[in-house]
């Protein structure tokens, strides 16, 4: 039996450049507040770079401290639709590498908004991405909460599993 498509696809506008200039301005102000004494997730450090390359128009890399990790790296890039976010999690595991790849395959499912992927020499982030014009202080408080929470809840067990022989869990902060 052949199947046939009765229906046109819908067609999907491209947001527009003031959709991508506001939510580049909203990302800025939402920096500009975590730097502040007022920010509340521990970011130290943020840059914003202008992208020649067309693949985006923006993107900043931020950096927050960590309980597991001594700093957690983000790197947010708006592009034409989205606003993808990053976050550097672990180098790739010299060990066991099967039971590190299952035990994040197994987390990915309780993420809300982000996936554990394989990076450039099969180093691990967190990914996600939302639509430019979501992009507010929620959305971007969001990123930064669920991204520290997940390096700080996981690490421990993907670097134990990895890197046994160089990796020790830190002892709980009172």
């Amino acid at each position: 039996m052949l199947l046939t498509r009765t229906r046109a696809l819908p067609l999907v506008d491209l947001p527009g450049a003031e959709t991508l200039a506001a939510a580049a301005a909203r990302v800025d102000a939402w920096i500009a507040r975590e730097l502040s004494p007022e920010g509340t997730f521990g970011l130290v450090a943020a840059e914003r770079q202008d992208v020649t390359d067309r693949t985006a128009a923006h993107r900043w890399y931020l950096r927050f401290r960590g309980d597991e990790k001594d700093y957690i790296t983000v790197w947010l890039t708006l592009r034409q639709r989205t606003l993808h976010h990053e976050a550097q999690f672990m180098p790739a595991p010299e060990e066991h590498r099967e039971e590190v790849f299952a035990y994040l395959m197994r987390r990915n499912a309780e993420l809300f908004g982000m996936a554990f992927c394989l990076g450039p020499e099969d180093a691990v982030y967190l990914v996600g991405r939302v639509p430019a014009g979501l992009v507010d202080d929620d959305e971007l408080d969001r990123i930064a909460g669920s991204s520290i929470v997940y390096v700080d809840d996981h690490y421990p067990t993907a670097m134990t599993l990895g890197h046994p022989a160089v990796y020790r869990r830190r002892p709980r902060r009172r």
